[in-house]
């Protein structure tokens, strides 16, 4: 006769992802009024999601093709879209790493698989154990590279919450006193959670920093290129300076944002390499870990974005859709400073609209946030952070009105 128990009667309950257990009571919320700054996604002046016409458009010509099917694509990727990704992100024709034959993409499950991908390679076959993160960073960081196998997380300091903004001189000696073979994750353009970015020259003196410290390995992250700003080169700044500078990375990319392809689950890991000849055996211990970890990529929105990437009329339509998206943003940063300072309220409201993208690291406690959804139906993470998508015109006085509150009437 079987066995009663379980053998899983051991496993414990794990904490909850906030973002999402933020978003479930948001939806449990009846309250009229209520208001969702919790998710990281783009919505319109309706609070609605966006799908851009250009995506539509490309989904027509893609479903009157009969030459499409559904076949498996290749382990790394769909070629004309890893070759055009990684084409934004470097610069094209004008980069030298491209031009040389030593930088590559593979598609990968979003900016998250090509976190997840790039951080077994380094482990598994240069041996690396310590990463940096930054304080604060996007909370999949550390649970990201700590499952592909690093054992030593530790964090850099990033945010000065009395200037409210980047603590350079803290960053720079974290990364002066770090230990030989760590990886550093940057946040390319648009950190998230505090929409602050180091300027060209803090970029230049980081650089010659990693240049001194040549055992240290950069990775960046870059899942808002041409969202954060509305313009793709500003975005891919950093990135791109990096690779001039002659250095080795790797560039998680997604194209969740900026093409509003959230479910698609489509990225893209650029590497950028020393030599060409490198190439070829980096890329089939790549093929073996996605072999392994989920054999190869999705097609659909693969397709998507190498369609609109490699044809002229719907590329500048879509960069008139990221435009369209960022400048709602800086609207609404604009919106809501202006109705904290008219209402006198308490603290210095400038660096919402200094700060880019689609966060904003609004400098409040997780009291103030508490009291703002208990009292106020306004949801937001209990660091503070906001989707600057949530506000509207419609509820900018709502919430500008619950953040006065929460600011004179909860201790900071």
């Amino acid at each position: 006769m079987p066995s009663t128990s379980s053998l899983f009667t051991s496993v414990e309950q794990g904490p909850p992802i906030e973002v999402f257990a933020v978003n479930k009571a948001f939806l449990d919320d009846t309250h009229p009024d209520k208001v969702n700054l919790s998710v990281g996604a783009y919505r319109t002046e309706e609070c609605k999601p966006w799908v851009l016409p250009v995506v539509r458009d490309a989904e027509k010509r893609l479903a009157a093709d009969d030459s499409l099917n559904h076949e498996y694509l290749p382990v790394l990727g769909l070629e004309s879209f890893t070759q055009a990704a990684t084409s934004m992100l470097l610069g094209g024709s004008e980069c030298k790493a491209l031009a040389e034959g030593r930088a590559f993409g593979i598609q990968t499950l979003s900016g998250t698989g090509a976190l997840r991908v790039g951080a077994e390679f380094l482990h598994r076959q240069l041996g690396f154990k310590t990463f940096y993160y930054s304080n604060p960073t996007w909370e999949n960081h550390g649970l990201l590279f700590k499952n592909a196998g690093f054992t030593d997380p530790r964090t850099y300091r990033y945010w000065n919450a009395k200037t409210r903004g980047i603590d350079f001189d803290g960053m720079y000696e974290d990364f002066e006193q770090a230990p030989d073979n760590s990886v550093i994750i940057l946040h390319a353009c648009a950190h998230n959670p505090t929409g602050c970015d180091p300027t060209k020259e803090q970029w230049s003196k980081l650089a010659q920093l990693f240049k001194s410290r040549p055992s240290l390995f950069i990775f960046f992250d870059s899942a808002y290129q041409g969202f954060a700003s509305g313009d793709l080169e500003r975005d891919a700044y950093a990135v791109r300076y990096f690779a001039e500078q002659g250095f080795e990375f790797m560039c998680a990319q997604s194209f969740a944002k900026n093409f509003g392809l959230y479910n698609e689950r489509i990225g893209n890991l650029t590497l950028v390499l020393r030599s060409a000849s490198q190439v070829t055996p980096v890329k089939s211990q790549l093929t073996l870990i996605v072999r392994a970890m989920y054999s190869t990529p999705p097609n659909h929105g693969a397709r998507i974005v190498s369609l609109v990437l490699n044809d002229p009329t719907l590329y500048n339509q879509w960069k008139q859709c990221i435009q369209t998206m960022s400048s709602r943003i800086k609207q609404m940063r604009l919106g809501l400073r202006e109705r904290l300072e008219k209402l006198k309220t308490p603290g210095a409201w400038e660096h919402i609209t200094e700060q880019i993208g689609m966060f904003s690291y609004t400098g409040l406690n997780p009291n103030q946030v508490a009291h703002m959804v208990s009292q106020h139906h306004v949801y937001l993470l209990k660091s503070g952070r906001i989707n600057m998508c949530g506000l509207t015109t419609g509820n900018l006085d709502h919430v500008a009105g619950a953040i006065h509150d929460a600011v004179t009437k909860v201790s900071s």
